[in-house]
């Protein structure tokens, strides 16, 4: 099955959706596609043809958003605590995977066509390396596409990703790329594996569980959760239609909410700023208190100083995570 379906939607549909886009839409929907084993029993065929018809799901899935004109999409394709299962399993999941990664590169031009880029979220140290070297081709391939965007959450979970970030800020320090003191909850943000991408506006959960099992913790926090009993490989245009809706008659309060935030965020990096730089002045003046002018240029001074040192750190950072791709490439490549 191809990750990009082609087909348009049928009259009914049709209205639905601009019914639907005469309202506020989601720019970001991520989804917990869960149902796939419970789906293979119910069907009695075996495991892995459960997890192959919910990749099919997720292709026509990506087909409808990309009609709704959703442009952003982020699946929780397998989670570090999916390693604890049946090795006769996990490595199902991994050989579906390979596959799907394989007919990916297959359909280069289909996905350029489309303006799709793939990323892929996780800790890809925990996989074969066979499989790491057709990730970083898929993404490597895909990173100039700019019309859509489908991030894949591999050998992924919440808390892993912030305690990466956390890591991450430690080796900024570490080099002198940044002071302990620039540490905030904003540059956490930056340094998840999703900071590429807004945070999802609607967050969908299949199967009937109501819990989010250690997915995009952090950058839900002001998104609409919307959890519903059809299992994945069941999931219909409409079961979209109506998340979406549950979406739209939340919108306001969503927004009000991460406008609320953002200005708390701002304040606390003001609150932040001036804590260090009366440190500073206290210092510089030997116990002297500074006159208001005196606080605000070196306020000024400091807050850009503070910008240009995180601006340099994210660009290393960045660097860094692209270096790892491309030399899985080069290794991929070399063999």
């Amino acid at each position: 099955m191809s990750w990009i379906r082609e087909g348009e939607l049928n009259l009914l549909e049709k209205i639905a959706s601009n019914v639907l886009k005469a309202g506020p839409m989601p720019k970001h929907v991520a989804f917990i596609m869960d149902g796939n084993r419970r789906f293979a029993r119910k069907k009695n065929m075996e495991r892995q043809e459960g997890h192959m018809q919910g990749f099919n799901k997720l292709a026509e899935t990506l087909r409808w958003c990309k009609q709704l004109n959703i442009p952003e999409v982020t699946v929780y394709a397998f989670s570090i605590e999916n390693f604890k299962r049946s090795k006769e399993e996990v490595d199902g999941l991994l050989d579906l995977a390979r596959q799907k990664f394989e007919r990916l590169l297959d359909e280069r031009e289909n996905l350029e066509k489309h303006g799709v880029c793939i990323r892929v979220l996780g800790d890809l140290n925990m996989l074969p390396l066979d499989l790491q070297q057709l990730i970083a081709k898929a993404v490597l391939t895909t990173r100039t596409n700019n019309k859509c965007f489908l991030n894949v959450c591999f050998a992924y979970t919440s808390r892993y990703e912030i305690t990466n970030a956390v890591r991450e800020m430690a080796w900024g320090v570490e080099q002198g790329l940044i002071k302990a003191s620039d540490v905030s909850e904003a540059l956490l943000s930056e340094c998840l594996y999703s900071n590429n991408s807004p945070n999802p506006d609607l967050l969908i959960r299949t199967s009937g569980e109501v819990r989010l099992s250690d997915f995009l913790l952090w950058q839900t926090s002001h998104s609409c959760l919307v959890f519903q009993s059809v299992l994945w490989p069941e999931y219909s245009f409409w079961n979209l239609c109506e998340a979406i809706l549950q979406y739209q008659l939340n919108h306001k309060s969503i927004q009000k909410a991460r406008d609320l935030h953002r200005e708390e965020q701002a304040l606390q990096q003001l609150e932040a700023d001036r804590a260090c730089v009366a440190d500073l002045l206290q210092h510089q003046g030997n116990g002297k208190p500074a006159d208001a002018k005196r606080r605000q240029e070196a306020l000024q001074r400091y807050s850009v100083s503070r910008e240009a040192r995180v601006q340099d750190f994210l660009q290393a950072l960045k660097q860094k995570r692209n270096n790892f791709f491309f030399d899985l490439y080069s290794e991929a490549v070399s063999a």
